[in-house]
């Protein structure tokens, strides 16, 4: 152990008050509506532009929107801004009673369409999708709810992390599908409609009951990394995240309720949504699917079940990452594992679409 750094980080904690830089890559609103904010994020100074399509940070319900922006030298955002990216969020933000009737079909018709509509409007490009746990989900139904619509986006691709597909693979909720099939599951529906809401602190709770065993460990973790300050602001920085974490709207909670956890139908390929179903084979873009290795809540199984269903995409890449739900994603180790996969990714997908059909090779990958 370094004593001399390991005092500093002491001092700095102690007098300070932290250790994690949690300040925010700078954004603009650009639009916005009861239901989210689309925000731009300004460029770096000094970088250059990429001649890339844009991406569109699409976050899952429940976690607050700088899960993308965790800390500075860990942060998704500030990664791809030092691509030379241009980059947009949709923060949904939280939500209340009034929001009970909103349900998954009110983000996959209305507020992500339009909102991909006006990325690919303010940039004049197509638009690839980032999305992260039930935000992949969110992703891909949207591009094919849209497919299906016949009023295809203008998409690029999509990049769906740590997002579950095949419920039946996830440990973690085994316990409780026998209680979800008694009284076909009306019990929790009438629960869930009385309070209007799964609630912010119960989704708190959630997460961190999946990763009980680090809570117990975590003051032996600090105590023998003492001196290693990058180990020590994360910590703090995914801390602050799970004490911000958002509610689920009631119709949305009762629809994953349902149509994941008690039927899991989106193993088969597809859920019911306002009336028609849509499948996920009618997804037409190029797919990244990424599974965290230590993932109890989007377990490798689960993650890599959506891999066979996208029979509609020209190109689908599946890789692993070492980290659980969040570390997958902006975890120390995901900068050098999860975010140059995701690089090569959307350079690639780049370089196809700027390809004329007629000098076209095999599909990347292929």
């Amino acid at each position: 152990m370094d004593l001399v750094d390991a005092v500093a980080n002491v001092w700095d904690r102690a007098v300070v008050g932290h250790l994690a830089d949690l300040r925010r890559m700078p954004r603009d609103a650009v639009v916005g509506s009861p239901q989210g904010i689309l925000f731009r994020y300004r460029p770096l100074s000094g970088v250059d532009p990429s001649e890339g399509a844009p991406v569109l940070l699409v976050p899952p319900l429940g976690a607050p929107d700088f899960a993308y922006d965790l800390r500075r030298g860990c942060s998704l955002v500030e990664h791809l801004l030092q691509q030379g990216r241009t980059v947009y969020l949709i923060d949904y933000g939280p939500k209340s009673f009034s929001d009970r009737t909103l349900g998954i079909e009110s983000w996959v018709d209305e507020l992500l369409p339009d909102t991909v509509r006006r990325v690919a409007e303010e940039t004049g490009d197509e638009v690839h999708l980032v999305a992260w746990s039930l935000g992949g989900i969110f992703a891909l139904l949207t591009v094919a709810a849209a497919v299906q619509a016949r009023d295809p986006l203008p998409v690029r691709s999509v990049a769906a992390i740590g997002t579950p597909v095949d419920i039946s693979r996830v440990p973690l909720v085994a316990p409780f599908r026998p209680l979800a099939q008694i009284s076909g599951g009306r019990l929790v529906s009438s629960i869930y409609r009385a309070v209007g809401s799964f609630p912010a602190p119960m989704v708190s709770w959630a997460f961190q009951l999946t990763a009980v065993d680090r809570l117990v460990t975590k003051p032996l973790a600090i105590a023998s990394r003492i001196d290693d300050r990058d180990c020590l602001a994360q910590i703090e920085a995914v801390d602050h995240l799970m004490s911000n974490m958002h509610g689920y709207p009631g119709r949305v909670f009762g629809q994953l309720f349902h149509l994941l956890l008690r039927s899991n139908d989106l193993a088969s390929g597809g859920l019911r949504l306002g009336g028609r179903d849509v499948e996920l084979a009618d997804v037409g873009v190029p797919v990244l699917v990424v599974a965290g290795r230590d993932d109890v809540i989007a377990p490798l199984r689960a993650v890599r079940a959506g891999v066979p269903l996208l029979t509609g995409s020209p190109e689908v890449r599946f890789s692993t990452s070492p980290g659980g739900h969040l570390g997958v994603l902006t975890g120390r180790r995901a900068r050098d594992t999860t975010w140059p996969e995701l690089d090569r990714a959307l350079t690639d997908w780049d370089a196809a679409a700027d390809t004329p059909d007629d000098e076209a090779g095999p599909a990347v990958g292929a």
